[in-house]
């Protein structure tokens, strides 16, 4: 059943540079991602909730549409300071993509943002996200949206 809490804002369309992040994706979750900058970030409606989503996302100079699964918020087993908005790719690009744009269609969310008793327990938590992920854009009713223009034209979508 959808969650008709986002229905308003969902899909939501966002554009921009991949940064550099915390550094502990890859490091410390074993699940390397994609940050956007403040820009980006400071661009979302306020009517999207922290939280994890789903959706796909493409990268400049790399081909395809992919799955991805993405964190909005605090994250606050690290008590962050600062908002960030952190895309897992369900594709191994080999490399990394610093400074390339990044293109990413927000279609539906997963849970709430939560705090975690363990490192461990994130990792887990995060593994769950992934599965969850990738079995909603298997589901037909999101096909179309690797196909959208939005990903062979020039635009820049709502941010």
């Amino acid at each position: 059943m959808p969650n008709r809490m986002f229905s308003s804002v969902l899909p939501y369309f966002c554009s921009g540079p991949v940064c550099r992040g915390f550094g502990r994706g890859s490091k410390d979750l074993g699940c390397p991602t994609a940050n956007f900058d403040y820009r980006v970030i400071e661009a979302l409606p306020s009517e999207l909730d922290c939280g994890i989503y789903y959706g796909f996302a493409s990268v400049e100079g790399f081909e395809g549409v992919h799955k991805a699964v993405l964190s909005i918020g605090w994250n606050p087993y690290y008590k962050n300071d600062k908002k960030s908005v952190e895309t897992h790719i369900l594709h191994d690009f080999g490399t990394d993509f610093y400074g390339r744009a990044m293109k990413l269609v927000m279609l539906g969310h997963i849970r709430p943002e939560r705090d975690f008793p363990s490192l461990e327990a994130l990792i887990e938590e995060i593994q769950n996200d992934i599965r969850v992920a990738g079995e909603k854009l298997d589901l037909g009713e999101f096909q179309s949206f690797r196909t959208h223009p939005f990903f062979t034209e020039d635009g820049k979508g709502n941010s």
